[in-house]
This record gives C-alpha cells, sequence and structure tokens, in this order.
C-alpha cells in the first residue's frame, strides 16, 4: 500500500508516513497534534465577504474601481442528515418536504432543497486498537466488513485503528478485499486516544472525500485515556470542519471496565453521536456487534437530506443551534434525529470580475 503524503496541520492531528508492518507495506499515520496548548483556536474575527465598502450591501452587485462589478453574496448553506422515528423507535420514511420544519437559534428557516433517497456516503472506520481490545477483534472486524458490504456501492470508505495514536490501514476504497487487508494490519496494544483519532479523521474526511454526505464509525470498549484533545475540544473542532455524523458502539462489557468507568464512557459516547447527529450503541457481548453496524449501515441509507440557507449571515461566526421538527397526519409525537448545531465557514474571496465572494459550507 502506497503511504500517504504528510500534511503539516494547524488544527488538526496529521498524517505523516508510519513504520512498516510485518509483511505489509508501507503504514500511513493519524498523528497527535502535540501543540503546547492542545485547545481548539479561538472563534475567527467576523470577515466580510469580498471587498465591501462601507454603504455597499451584501447580496447586491456594485461597480468598483476600473469598471468591475462584484457580486457580494452572504448566503449560507446548511446540510442536515436527519433521521425520523415513532414514539416505539421504529423509523419513518413516508414524509414529504412540508413535514419538516427547521429552526435555527429559534428563528424558522426556509427549506432548500429535500431529499429522500439512498445517497453515497464517505465513511470512516475506527476501531479501538488498544490492548482491551483483542478478544473482540474477530467479532468487529466482522462486523466492520458487512457494514461496507451492506452500504451503497457508490460508498467509499477508509480504515484507522487507534491506540496512542492512530493509523491508516486502508485509504478511500469500495474493495471489501483491500479493506479486510487492512483490519490485517491492526496489532492490539497500548492506549486509546478516541478524541484525537476522531479529530484527525474528520479533518481527513474534510480534505480527502468525493461526496458531501459524510459519516465515521468508531468501535471502542473503553473510556479515551491519551488525547491532547478533551472532549468538548473534539466537538469543537469536529463542528469547525462542519463534520460528519458520527455513529459510536461502545464495547462497555466485561471484567476490565468498572461500573463508574462505563458510566462516564457511555456518556461520552453518546454525546459524541447527540452533537453530530449520530446514534450510540451499547451492546451486552460482542455476538451483537454485527447486528449494530446492520441497523447503522440501513440508518445511513434511509435518511432525509435537508438543506437550508441561514438567515443570519456566516461573517458573524459562532454557534449555531439547530433544531427540526417533523409533523404528519397518523405521526403522532415524531422525532428527528440530526446534528445539533455548527460553525459556519467562512471564505474570504477578493473581488474580481465574474467572481462573487461566496461562504463556505
Amino acid at each position: 500500500m502506497t503511504p500517504l503524503p504528510a500534511r503539516a496541520l494547524q488544527t488538526a492531528p496529521a498524517l505523516v508516513a508510519a513504520p512498516t508492518p510485518p509483511a505489509a507495506s508501507a503504514q500511513p499515520s493519524l498523528d497527535v497534534d502535540r501543540d503546547p496548548v492542545p485547545s481548539p483556536d479561538p472563534d475567527p474575527p467576523a470577515r466580510a465577504i469580498g471587498d465591501q465598502q462601507p454603504g455597499q450591501t451584501l447580496g447586491t452587485i456594485s461597480r468598483g474601481t476600473g469598471g468591475r462589478f462584484t457580486l457580494r453574496e452572504d448566503a449560507y448553506e446548511v446540510r442536515l442528515n436527519a433521521s425520523v422515528f415513532d414514539p416505539t423507535g421504529h423509523s419513518v420514511q413516508t414524509l414529504d418536504k412540508d413535514a419538516f420544519h427547521v429552526y435555527e437559534d429559534g428563528v424558522a428557516q426556509s427549506i432548500a432543497s429535500f431529499r429522500h433517497e439512498d445517497l453515497p456516503v464517505s465513511l470512516g472506520i475506527l476501531i479501538d486498537s488498544s490492548g482491551s481490545m483483542y478478544d473482540k477483534r474477530q467479532a468487529v472486524d466482522e462486523a466492520s466488513l458487512d457494514l461496507v458490504k451492506l452500504s451503497n456501492p457508490q460508498d467509499e470508505a477508509f480504515l484507522v485503528d487507534f491506540s496512542w495514536e492512530a493509523f491508516i490501514d486502508q485509504d478511500f476504497t469500495s474493495d471489501i478485499g483491500k479493506l479486510q487487508q487492512g483490519l490485517s494490519y491492526i496489532k492490539s496494544s497500548g492506549g486509546t486516544a478516541i478524541y484525537d483519532a476522531l479529530v484527525a479523521s474528520a479533518d481527513y474526511l474534510s480534505k480527502n472525500a468525493k461526496h458531501p454526505k459524510q459519516v465515521l464509525l468508531v468501535i471502542t470498549d473503553g473510556e479515551d485515556n491519551a488525547s491532547s484533545a478533551t472532549l468538548d475540544q473534539a466537538i469543537r473542532r469536529i463542528q469547525d470542519f462542519d463534520g460528519p455524523v458520527i455513529y459510536c458502539i461502545g464495547l462497555l462489557f466485561g471484567d476490565d471496565t468498572t461500573k463508574g468507568e462505563s458510566r462516564h464512557a457511555r456518556r461520552v459516547l453518546e454525546t459524541l453521536s447527540e452533537e453530530t447527529g449520530g446514534q450510540a450503541y451499547f451492546p451486552k457481548s460482542v455476538k451483537e456487534v454485527d447486528a449494530i453496524t446492520k441497523e447503522v449501515a440501513n440508518d445511513i441509507r434511509t435518511q432525509y437530506t435537508i438543506a437550508y440557507h441561514s438567515t443570519k449571515s456566516p461573517t458573524l461566526g459562532g454557534y449555531r443551534v439547530v433544531h427540526v421538527e417533523a409533523k404528519s397526519k397518523g405521526f403522532p409525537k415524531l422525532q428527528v434525529r440530526t446534528r445539533s448545531g455548527y460553525y459556519p465557514r467562512v471564505a474570504n474571496t477578493a473581488s474580481a470580475q465574474g467572481a462573487p465572494g461566496t461562504a463556505t459550507p
């Protein structure tokens, strides 16, 4: 396998070459950000799009020096992947656009586009390779492959294992054989750096994924004990990337985990999922993992995709709380699962003839 090129990053772990595993080709690494202060970068100051002058209004065309015309655009598209359930927990698949109502910071938003179809996904599978995972690995590997087999044929997936640090065992592919070979590289040892692995993988998705719909599945049997980032910092960084939906499978059973550790680890995985619109699962044994990955695959393939243009300028910065409701006759008290909010990503584009300033989702 050809090693991935190194990438120097400031707010997320970098991809660098790693030592070659036995009887295998070079294995890329998701190394850890070792900045002296492992906190997320502060909110960037509000920036004007283009070269707006006093008295000009965003969303209008103005004439500047040299006779050039510039369009100043302030629309920011927000994309949401939503799963809908009835009070019994069964998935609801028959809703139309009019059933959905979207709010940002309490303000109603107009839905710009609506799709309910099996869209291709860019997927990252993150497997805990700490020492305590040794006896669980066979079941986890089989379930991971089944997840990909049940996915859209146009999906692309990459494979990461993490302990003290994270490694890419297989770059993006739709080939089951390559993913299976990647799984053979994983050796169980070391600690558990979940947060760093998730941030690095979200960053990798943002730079390399070819599909806008993006998902991370993390399978672990314990809580983080080796990351440079905290839980809050990891969630913030992932949201800064306009990040992926995160599904978690917590193997929090057995003698290796105390009740206190299990409760804390469970809450961590639930928080990661809730903040990004995913779901956390807690099987009672490894025998249940395969059925869970099949449920995850089905959930991904049957989601509603909703997009709206925020009524709030992206140049204002700050976190935006998103709330989605679904109402339809015959379906009382529907529950919608989607991400809880986002940080707008602003691109400062210099004005040029025929080139508008843009906001980048």
